[in-house]
């Protein structure tokens, strides 16, 4: 049976010492998780792991959308049609910070020729 006085703060610690959100550690990167695909020639490019062109991956809560780019060593040039949601997502607008929530789905395709 566990009491009142056995429920506490971890050994060693104060009672009244908070402790620290990992935000506010240093070194420690606050990340969240996205679903990343990649279509046509860039699919190659996806991590091991990935299921029909896609795969959940974990990037930095304040990630742009060419940081996810370059991680992934898609080329810019290639990364044509960029799509947050389904929503597509300008050159202009893909270095923004804090465009990214946790959940949410890019999608990249490069340029495509036909008729």
């Amino acid at each position: 049976m566990i009491e009142d006085n056995d429920i506490g703060p971890p050994s060693g610690l104060p009672a009244d010492e908070a402790i620290p959100d990992s935000a506010d550690l240093p070194g420690v990167v606050d990340v969240m998780t996205i679903t990343f695909k990649l279509y046509a020639t860039l699919q190659d490019l996806l991590p091991r792991g990935s299921v029909k062109n896609a795969v959940a991956i974990e990037i930095a809560r304040d990630a742009s959308l060419n940081d996810v780019i370059d991680q992934y060593q898609v080329p810019r040039k290639l990364a044509h049609l960029v799509l947050l949601n389904g929503v597509f997502v300008c050159n202009d607008d893909r270095d923004a910070r804090g465009a990214l929530q946790a959940g949410d789905v890019l999608a990249i395709w490069p340029p495509v020729a036909g008729g």
